[in-house]
């Protein structure tokens, strides 16, 4: 991972990565199809930087990102979740999602209860041991995101979340659009 972050800063102040703008510049039919290029790209730089903090702050205590996410579901539950809504959530297949429980369960930080509402069903619910492990998660999580946005203004922390959000929409609406007309991207 030698000369990953080698940015320059545009005429404004902005920062770059040169090496996309050269391969984008080739790909890209307009200057605006450059720059939202150039942004899937940052986009995707970040969202890696971010996993990669979280993959190791989980997976240092013994819990992939994955079954990370779902303690974080479940620890904000008072209630157990369906398997079929933690998938939901975290953006996975039942199956995965099963497979985390399972993993989760194995550590003794989740366990299956019946569902009250429907007798066939089961939820997961965090054990007292997995609320201890994440509240020893807490401290080191809050220390690695504020590092991770360190100089960032609690306004653009908020466009930031924001502009995710909204390309997080957009794509879920062109997929949705491509699904109904039989499209490929």
């Amino acid at each position: 991972m030698k000369d990953v972050n080698i940015y320059e800063s545009d005429s404004d102040g902005l920062l770059y990565d040169p090496r996309v703008r050269a391969a984008m510049t080739r790909f890209a039919d307009s200057d605006e199809t450059l720059l939202a290029f150039e942004a899937g790209a940052a986009v995707r730089t970040a969202n890696q930087a971010v996993e990669r903090m979280r993959a190791h702050g989980a997976e240092g205590r013994g819990v992939s990102a994955g079954a990370l996410d779902l303690l974080i579901r479940l620890d904000g539950s008072e209630h157990g979740i369906s398997i079929g809504e933690l998938a939901r959530a975290a953006g996975v297949s039942s199956r995965n999602a099963t497979g985390l429980v399972d993993t989760l369960e194995g550590h003794g930080l989740v366990r299956r209860v019946p569902d009250p509402k429907d007798r066939r069903s089961v939820l997961a619910e965090i054990t007292p041991d997995g609320r201890a492990w994440m509240e020893a998660f807490r401290k080191p999580s809050q220390l690695a995101m504020r590092a991770m946005f360190q100089g960032f203004a609690p306004e653009e922390l908020v466009v930031l979340r924001d502009l995710c959000l909204r390309l997080a929409a957009n794509q879920h609406r062109l997929a949705e659009h491509l699904r109904r007309t039989g499209q490929q991207p």
